[in-house]
């Protein structure tokens, strides 16, 4: 964290520093090198980049607020929704700094695409929309407003204190950069072959994977906005999936965006280091993660949970402070190298999209039907077979005569368990829809409320007060208390 707050502000006076060296550019050109770093060659490092990051908080944030595990460590708080300000600090400067790297690819691979012979960087510039998309989807669902028109603007307009934009205004901007890139890929300009093999982690240059992947995100944050009339988003959700000529989805598993680790560096894993005790020594699976998964006699324990004696057991969430309970079930070991914990958006949850959108009315589609698509993907996705009679099981079964709430409760529930080592989104989705249905444990403060946001980094504070305070008036606070805009639940 220390180190975090001081490269920051060492990389901050430098780009200050420059702004007062009159022609530096000019006179330092090394004219044996090529004037803009290539997309190929930013591409790999920054998503992978950007999933190991958002895996470190994963295990650290999001499955410590969302019950999947509880720490055995009294003074870490986080299961107790205490959060301190400098844990903000962690993803606010690792998200931004791959932004950086996504529109420096977009702008490079617009200028290089200019060349007839050079078509392929369409396609780079639809992979950046996608990446930029992605990551700031990420930063604004955490925070609320953010900086985003001038962002990353400070090497190229001199502007190091940008403004905070209305999520919102953030929302329409995403939504504008996935229809661009939806537009770039159906060019289906190929990716050259050396390129697309070492340069493509995510689908080895199948432009076809990266365009369903993308209508999917689009989906996705539709669907968090659909909450706001004026999102237009019901609307938006309607069209694509009724044209799916023009909007393709994902179809199985195997499109599924997810970064595939192995153990060769750098290609691993953010635990591909750890200690087994620093991954799961000071934390036990949850009581209700636990008993849920026991609920439904689930397979995938099999691959996520130790056991205590022949069964799995876990510890509840909440407790009060000195009452430290034993650990029962934990993660697994094997889970540090575990590739498909590099996810990024599954086809499960696209189904479990699917499923909620055709329950409100936003498609032709059966409800029914894709829920049961997801329930069984889910599984599966984990190569295991999904058991003889899974979707009769209580909690599972989907039934006709239950409200339209109790039947959404149930693609959330289900969803939950597809976002496993998944960034925030079991957070963010619990926000926005109230589900699953968690425990409150004696020991939870902050009103007893869930956190809705996490406070802005504290070096934000320091270094663009003006922006900071504008931004913190127009939403009301900054406090974990604060909803976002899309959060109406």
């Amino acid at each position: 964290m220390k180190r975090s707050f001081f490269s920051i502000a060492i990389i901050f006076t430098l780009l200050s520093m420059s702004a007062c060296n009159k022609d530096f550019e000019e006179t330092n050109t090394n004219p044996n090198t090529v004037p803009v770093t290539r997309p190929e060659s930013l591409l790999e490092s920054a998503i992978y980049r950007m999933v190991q990051a958002n895996q470190t908080r994963a295990l650290r944030l999001t499955h410590e607020l969302m019950q999947v595990h509880v720490t055995t460590v009294n003074s870490d708080e986080i299961h107790r929704y205490i959060i301190r300000p400098s844990e903000s600090d962690y993803m606010w400067n690792a998200w931004y700094l791959q932004i950086t790297n996504f529109r420096d690819m977009y702008n490079s691979a617009k200028e290089l695409a200019l060349v007839p012979s050079q078509s392929y960087y369409y396609s780079y510039m639809g992979i950046a929309r996608v990446m930029e998309a992605w990551s700031f989807s990420l930063l604004t669902d955490t925070y609320g407003d953010v900086p985003f028109s001038e962002a990353t603007l400070g090497r190229s307009d001199n502007i190091y204190q940008p403004k905070f934009d209305r999520q919102q205004d953030i929302y329409d901007s995403l939504f504008k950069n996935l229809e661009e890139a939806n537009t770039l890929f159906a060019r289906n300009d190929t990716l050259i072959p050396d390129a697309a093999k070492q340069r493509d982690p995510l689908y080895g240059g199948s432009i076809s994977k990266w365009r369903k992947f993308s209508n999917a995100l689009y989906l996705r944050l539709l669907l968090r906005a659909s909450g706001r009339p004026e999102s237009n988003a019901a609307a938006k959700i309607q069209q694509i999936i009724a044209t799916p000529a023009t909007y393709p989805l994902m179809a199985s598993n195997e499109e599924s965006a997810v970064i595939r680790f192995t153990t060769t560096p750098p290609f691993v894993s953010a635990f591909n280091t750890y200690r087994d005790f620093d991954f799961n020594g000071d934390n036990g699976l949850s009581q209700f993660f636990i008993n849920t998964l026991n609920l439904w006699e689930d397979p995938r324990r099999t691959k996520w949970a130790s056991t205590v004696g022949s069964n799995y057991e876990g510890v509840p969430s909440g407790y009060m402070p000195g009452q430290v309970p034993e650990r029962l079930s934990f993660y697994l070991a094997a889970l540090k190298n575990e590739p498909r914990l590099g996810n990024i958006l599954s086809y499960p949850e696209l189904q479990f999209i699917l499923a909620e959108a055709a329950l409100k009315g936003y498609s032709t589609g059966n409800a029914k039907t894709l829920y049961e698509n997801g329930v069984n993907n889910a599984i599966t996705f984990w190569a295991l077979t999904v058991p003889t009679g899974h979707l009769a099981k209580p909690g599972v079964a989907w039934v006709d005569a239950e409200t339209d709430a109790q039947k959404l409760e149930k693609i959330i529930t289900q969803k939950y368990f597809t976002f496993f080592f998944t960034d925030f989104q079991s957070w963010f989705e619990y926000r926005r829809t109230g589900y699953p249905d968690l425990p409150i444990g004696p020991g939870v403060q902050n009103n007893r409320i869930l956190p809705t946001r996490l406070v802005y980094p504290t070096i934000v504070q320091s270094l663009n007060r003006v922006n900071y305070n504008e931004a913190v008036s127009r939403m009301g606070g900054d406090n974990m208390l604060i909803k976002v805009w899309w959060d109406v639940n």
